[in-house]
């Protein structure tokens, strides 16, 4: 190290904010990294707490607990606080840790932009809460955000929009800065088809909300000024068309859900191959298969609004381009399965969580396939068939590949080793419980019940209770998650270079920056540092 290199450092050091400072100023991918995985485990728990609420009302008919206003408020929130506040963050808390060690880079590109996009979120729901304490009874409209009835909220509306543009701000300047890091700071002789997976996903996914938000931006700003400024997109009145707004929606909305399912692919890719101790099976087709996903998201998104009354002609090529998207899907799953084949499997709690993944993500696709079919989507729609359909894809897939992830690397992010006992316990009663409250609701939307209500009839009442019991119990048990995490932080066994027990020769997978070769064949024992122990 040069003298000039010392001296900067050691100055740097000298002068380097501590406290609340050191988190409020900080550009290291590592610090912001940690900042948007607590903040999306604070935002997971305030998500959750809703639909605790939204499954104590429904536990059985009539009114009891809340108003039907706060009901319908309740399931607004959960799924904007859900979406953009807990799994996004989350994930771009994961790019931000990872991407630059996988790739061998010494940060992200543009280190104050993700200082940030990271501290415009914690204003942007301080915003969207707020809604909840504003006359008119909080914003009601669904997180679709459909007019006419979302015009007729009172003074959350134009809160509730701005919050709305905060986040997808946030979400553009943090895609802009791991496409920036990862096409231009990668270590020598790591091309692209060297990346790790995870790596790839998130560029994809940085791709697709770059193309996204601003479709949400330009829907909202015109549900804007369609209540403030006399225009008139949306309403039939004055010329326009409510459905239109679907339209806008969806095609933002649909590439929304690979977004935040992308990642959790590289995540699965990352710990099926360690804890089956062998290279992941089709490396390339994986990729492909990703980007394919990404290409279709963006033609399919009329499969929401199949009862809208489209032409015939158009109902025809959304379903076929649905269900076209479960192909690249299903590579992806078989590739998983095939990487488990004949492999020496471990079951740390990791790779419990990333096998939870594979067989209940799939579940969700399989219902997310009977959705997409025209004549049968007319029966299902709006059903609760299509609220399990997307809690088996986003709770059972995006969750718990978090989980995974979380698992996986804690021993990194720490240096310490997690409780294992206490993460098996939280993983079973977490995929037994979640399974209880998902699964009915497969049944009550087959028999006829309505999502977003605050009452129904009593035919329906005993799956609600098997439903909600199963909530309460998924919902608690993700307390044992924060006390490992924070057992974790506070110390425990330390980490070695060999992290995983018993996982001889898996430096390969785990180091950073990776080695050069590519992720298809594990180096030669003599390769890992240190040798086989």
């Amino acid at each position: 190290m040069s003298e000039a290199t010392a001296h900067h450092d050691a100055h740097h050091a000298h002068h380097a904010p501590t406290g609340i400072k050191r988190w409020l100023v900080t550009t290291n991918h590592k610090d912001i990294g940690t900042m948007y995985l607590v903040f999306s485990l604070i935002m997971f728990f305030i998500g959750g707490s809703m639909a605790m609420i939204i499954r104590l009302e429904l536990f059985q008919p009539g009114l009891q607990w809340v108003d039907p206003q706060f009901f319908n408020s309740m399931t607004t929130m959960h799924a904007l606080v859900m979406i953009f506040g807990a799994v996004m963050p989350a994930w771009t808390g994961f790019a931000n840790w990872l991407i630059p060690m996988m790739i061998g880079a010494p940060d992200m590109a543009l280190p104050r932009l993700n200082n940030w996009s990271f501290w415009i979120l914690p204003f942007a729901f301080t915003l969207l809460l707020s809604t909840l304490f504003m006359p008119g009874g909080g914003p009601a409209g669904g997180w679709t955000m459909y007019p006419p009835l979302v015009l007729q909220l009172g003074d959350a509306f134009p809160f509730l929009i701005f919050a709305v543009h905060f986040m997808g701000a946030s979400s553009i300047a943090g895609a802009i800065n791991i496409i920036a890091t990862v096409f231009n700071m990668r270590a020598p002789g790591m091309t692209l088809m060297k990346l790790p997976l995870f790596v790839w996903t998130w560029i994809i996914t940085a791709f697709l909300l770059i193309a996204s938000i601003p479709v949400l931006a330009g829907a909202v700003t015109m549900l804007l000024t369609d209540k403030f400024f006399g225009t008139s997109f949306f309403s039939a009145a004055g010329g326009g068309d409510p459905v239109l707004f679907q339209h806008i929606f969806w095609f933002f909305g649909h590439p929304e859900v690979y977004i935040l399912i992308l990642p959790a692919f590289g995540i699965a890719s990352a710990i099926i191959p360690t804890f089956a101790r062998k290279p992941l099976f089709g490396y390339s087709s994986m990729v492909y298969a990703a980007a394919s996903i990404a290409f279709l998201s963006f033609i399919v998104w009329a499969h929401h609004m199949f009862t809208v009354g489209m032409p015939l002609a158009g109902e025809l090529f959304f379903m076929y381009a649905t269900v076209l998207i479960a192909v690249p899907t299903g590579v992806k799953v078989f590739n998983w399965t095939a990487t488990m084949w004949q492999g020496s499997m471990t079951f740390e709690t990791p790779m419990l969580f990333a096998i939870a993944f594979v067989v209940l993500f799939t579940i969700g696709g399989f219902s997310g396939l009977m959705l997409g079919m025209t004549p049968i989507d007319f029966q299902y729609h709006d059903t609760y068939f299509v609220v399990a359909h997307f809690h088996y894809v986003l709770v059972t897939g995006a969750v718990f590949a978090l989980m995974a992830g979380a698992y996986f690397w804690l021993p990194k992010w720490t240096g310490h080793m997690y409780d294992e006992k206490l993460g098996k316990l939280h993983f079973w009663l977490s995929t037994i419980s979640v399974n209880v409250l998902f699964f009915p609701q497969h049944f009550l939307g087959l028999a006829g019940m309505p999502r977003r209500i605050p009452d129904y009839s009593v035919q329906f009442a005993d799956w609600n209770m098997v439903s909600s019991i199963g909530g309460f119990v998924f919902g608690a048990s993700q307390i044992l998650f924060v006390i490992c995490v924070v057992k974790c932080v506070r110390g425990g066994k330390k980490a070695t270079a060999q992290v995983w027990e018993g996982a001889h020769g898996l430096e390969w997978t785990l180091s950073s920056p990776p080695p050069y070769h590519s992720f298809s064949t594990p180096p030669a024992p003599a390769t890992i540092e240190g040798g086989m122990r």
